[in-house]
């Protein structure tokens, strides 16, 4: 199967099951000094603006009449449970009054949807499956389950925060995994230092926004969350493009953290770090973006959509190119922003490594918390079958041929 395949049928399984588990979730106990929201759990349009015809109210009003705090409501939001519209062109996503009046006539309101959305941190989380905290943070480090949402103590270390009903599914897929020795996978993982915290929270979080998004350059958007400015404009070399990614990028219910502590460890969170996880962000990119293009070309500045639609598509190997650096340059701006891709092309051009496979140390974990491609995807290495050639996806990011493929 193609890369692009692949990539389809992992993101329409992981929509299913996000769509399809509405008893998912516990309220967060976040201290709400350090910003609940601190870990993003960003709201998104589960219909486009054409839809939201119906009358709609703010966050803030959506919660209080719902008798949840913010915390607990961005998690639902989140996790699919309560239903949002956003305007095409971005913004703080808003409830519509009907789906407020849906909710209130659920069996268990008000307190069934606080139930529903409790997080617990480490030491109630390992209270919960009954093992020491210390065994319960090296379950977590090895991906056995996902964190939902994080916060900053008054250190400002970051405290992640899990659900307790994904944890209580753990414990009973995996009772082997809560008493005993660790399997030898794990402890080699655990010894060599990593730590699937980050990385997973990254994947659950780009991976539900992008089922809930039906607007093919918010879903363009989310994919560029996780990729640095360098990297960006390595995929997107349209200093256009990347700015209208910015401009529709998913707003969290409440907007941004503003605590500054909370803005610095999201910055620090958000990108991807590993070569495996970059290169299937850029690859996720790049066919969102074919998408998105197809939908509707980018606004240039003044509104000249069918003017900037035309003079990027129409010049060869612009619009679509993916690995080369920034090839529209538009004066001092686009002059800089080359510069800035191209400086960067030489850490990416040897970025040659295999799309990673699900996670052994945790075979039966949930699945939001296997981050990265599905398994059986194609790697880079050698001339397997069903690879594209050429102008392909793969050239595209730069991804070579190994034993003398030929170009």
């Amino acid at each position: 199967m193609e890369v692009s395949g692949v990539l389809r049928t992992n993101a329409g399984r992981r929509g299913v099951r996000a769509e399809s588990d509405p008893g998912r979730g516990e309220a967060a106990q976040v201290d709400a000094r350090a910003g609940a929201g601190a870990g993003g759990a960003d709201g998104v349009s589960g219909r486009d603006e054409a839809a939201a015809t119906a009358p709609t109210v703010a966050a803030g009003r959506a919660a209080r009449d719902l008798g949840l705090r913010r915390a607990e409501f961005e998690i639902a939001v989140h996790l699919g449970l309560i239903e949002v519209v956003t305007a095409r062109d971005g913004g703080r996503p808003r409830v519509p009054e009907e789906e407020i009046a849906r909710l209130r006539k659920v069996p268990g309101f008000p307190g069934g949807m606080a139930e529903r959305v409790r997080t617990v941190g480490t030491a109630e989380g390992a209270a919960l499956l009954g093992i020491a905290p210390a065994r319960f943070t090296r379950l977590a480090r090895a991906g056995c389950f996902c964190p939902v949402t994080f916060y900053l103590n008054r250190y400002r270390a970051v405290v992640w925060l899990y659900l307790a009903d994904e944890l209580s599914a753990f414990a009973a897929r995996e009772p082997e995994l809560l008493g005993g020795r660790a399997p030898v996978e794990m402890r080699a993982l655990l010894e060599s230092g990593v730590d699937r915290r980050p990385r997973n929270w990254r994947s659950q979080r780009i991976d539900r926004l992008v089922s809930r998004s039906r607007d093919p350059w918010a879903r363009a958007a989310v994919q560029a969350s996780a990729l640095d400015p360098v990297q960006l404009a390595e995929v997107v070399d349209d200093p256009y493009e990347r700015a209208y990614l910015v401009r529709v990028r998913p707003e969290p219910v409440f907007g941004r953290p503003a605590s500054p502590a909370a803005r610095e460890a999201m910055a620090e969170l958000l990108p991807a770090d590993d070569p495996d996880e970059i290169l299937w962000r850029r690859v996720g990119l790049t066919l969102e973006l074919d998408r998105a293009r197809e939908d509707r070309p980018a606004p240039a500045p003044g509104g000249d959509v069918a003017a900037h639609g035309t003079l990027v598509r129409g010049r060869p190997g612009t619009a679509r190119s993916v690995g080369g650096g920034a090839g529209v340059a538009s004066g001092a701006g686009g002059a800089a922003a080359g510069a800035a891709a191209g400086a960067g092309r030489v850490a990416s051009a040897s970025l040659v490594v295999p799309v990673p496979h699900r996670a052994t140390a945790c075979a039966g974990a949930s699945p939001v918390a296997a981050a990265g491609p599905p398994a059986g995807a194609p790697g880079p290495a050698g001339c397997a079958p069903g690879l594209p050639r050429g102008r392909g996806l793969l050239a595209r990011l730069g991804w070579r041929c190994r034993g003398g493929c030929a170009g």
